[in-house]
């Protein structure tokens, strides 16, 4: 099945299902540019959110286990704790930073992203700072700042993004990094990235809302939907998807996540 773009120039994502993995190729102006490949049951844990709960606080080592619903419990560092989360006075200009049982308790529930995919006997690690990329931008869920890639050198280029990122947000709400991928890019592709976040992390807070106990709230986009978010735009003229299903869930999702 095939599905068209306007205002295209001849670019064009070609996608192929099996049942072990899913290939995309990226093809501009004739030219294969990229190939993806995502197995089946390969798919790592980091990006994905949970509502958890509090197994264990371990004063010791400054950390918590937090259980989220894996085969074990996944590890919180003190460090990796938001600001909201702390204790009143904790942490400001000339105080000892809060200690792990000022933080969490046991039973205590949290909405927590992994960081580190488990590995070995080691649960996975987690943060209770939410980040959500785009093609361009990362989303701060616990911020309000907007800042630009360190690979982003030229000032004059910083200093637009910059700018440009400062009246969407009045717009939209919301902390931000420019990405290196948004050197060069146009105002409207900065403004559908943040617009696609905000609509992203909104279902996530319902989610947040409607659930109780141990849950999984967000997995990370699986590669047909990524693919959706970082690299379709004016320039994309068609997608070709040997799967109906495949072609239906894109299609869902776009109309409900990417902007026109």
């Amino acid at each position: 099945m095939a599905t068209r773009a306007e205002g295209g120039t001849g670019d064009e994502i070609l996608i192929n299902v099996t049942p072990r993995e899913t290939r995309v190729a990226v093809v501009e102006n004739g030219v294969l540019q990229e190939i993806l490949l995502e197995r089946v049951g390969r798919r790592g844990l980091v990006g994905n959110i949970y509502k958890g709960r509090v197994c264990r606080v371990l004063p010791g080592m400054e950390a918590a286990f937090v259980d989220v619903g894996l085969e074990r419990a996944a590890f919180l560092h003190v460090s990796d704790i938001r600001s909201e989360t702390m204790v009143e006075g904790g942490a400001a200009a000339g105080e000892r930073w809060p200690v792990i049982t000022e933080l969490v308790r046991e039973n205590q529930e949290l909405v927590v992203q992994v960081i580190k995919d488990p590995i070995g006997t080691k649960g996975a690690r987690l943060t209770t700072h939410i980040t959500l990329p785009s093609r361009f931008l990362v989303f701060l869920a616990d911020s309000d700042m907007a800042g630009v890639s360190v690979k982003i050198d030229g000032e004059r280029e910083r200093q637009r993004l910059k700018e440009m990122i400062n009246v969407f947000r009045a717009e939209f709400g919301g902390g931000y990094i420019v990405r290196t991928a948004a050197e060069g890019a146009e105002p409207w592709a900065l403004r559908a990235d943040m617009q696609f976040l905000q609509r992203l992390w909104g279902s996530i807070r319902e989610r947040i809302k409607e659930t109780s106990g141990i849950a999984t709230l967000y997995e990370d986009l699986p590669l047909i939907l990524r693919v959706l978010r970082d690299f379709v735009g004016d320039s994309v003229e068609r997608m070709r998807v040997d799967s109906r299903e495949t072609c239906q869930r894109m299609l869902e999702f776009a109309d409900k996540f990417v902007p026109e």
